[in-house]
């Protein structure tokens, strides 16, 4: 971790319902992430608990912080497949690989354990996300593909650039995490 004022390190845990708000002032503070409703990051809070993670920070006054935050769930006819929806780092805790360790926190649980593919959809400027998850790829081994997947013209009416889908794996990862 980076040295700097930070008086404590950061805590990976899932996410409450108490996070919602944080969550959504987090988003907002990090372009070019698209911003949902209140409500949806409620339910990213409660209902994608056990396959998202909060990364908090406790100030010199002892408050929590929320830091970080990757939204993904399991889709239901994918049980071998984590989408991974938005990774959201806070510009005090960028650069201390924080992005990597919730992605691996997230793969260590048990909601994960059948999970061999990473997907996650990626416009063509976010470099972030793209050196993330590459980055997170090699480290793990696992091959990596992407294509278009949304198009602008076709599935946002021009309003919203190309998603690309990368797709990581397959990958096991059971015995890496054990040692």
């Amino acid at each position: 971790m980076k040295q700097g004022s930070h008086d404590s390190a950061i805590t990976l845990r899932s996410p409450l319902a108490e996070d919602a708000a944080d969550l959504h002032t987090l988003v907002a503070e990090c372009p070019p992430l698209d911003p949902n409703s209140l409500y949806c990051n409620l339910l990213h809070c409660t209902h994608f608990s056990g396959t998202s993670v909060a990364a908090t920070r406790r100030d010199s006054q002892g408050n929590e912080r929320l830091v970080g935050f990757i939204s993904a769930y399991i889709p239901p006819a994918q049980p071998d497949t984590l989408f991974v929806w938005q990774v959201a780092v806070a510009q005090e805790a960028r650069g201390e690989g924080l992005g990597r360790r919730m992605l691996d926190a997230i793969v260590q649980r048990p909601a994960c354990a059948g999970v061999r593919y990473i997907n996650t959809t990626i416009t063509p400027g976010n470099q972030a996300s793209w050196a993330l998850f590459e980055s997170w790829a090699r480290r793990h081994g696992a091959p990596t593909t992407s294509h278009v997947h949304f198009e602008r013209e076709r599935h946002f009416a021009g309003r919203h650039d190309d998603e690309h889908l990368m797709r990581i794996g397959p990958f096991e990862l059971a015995a890496e995490f054990a040692t």
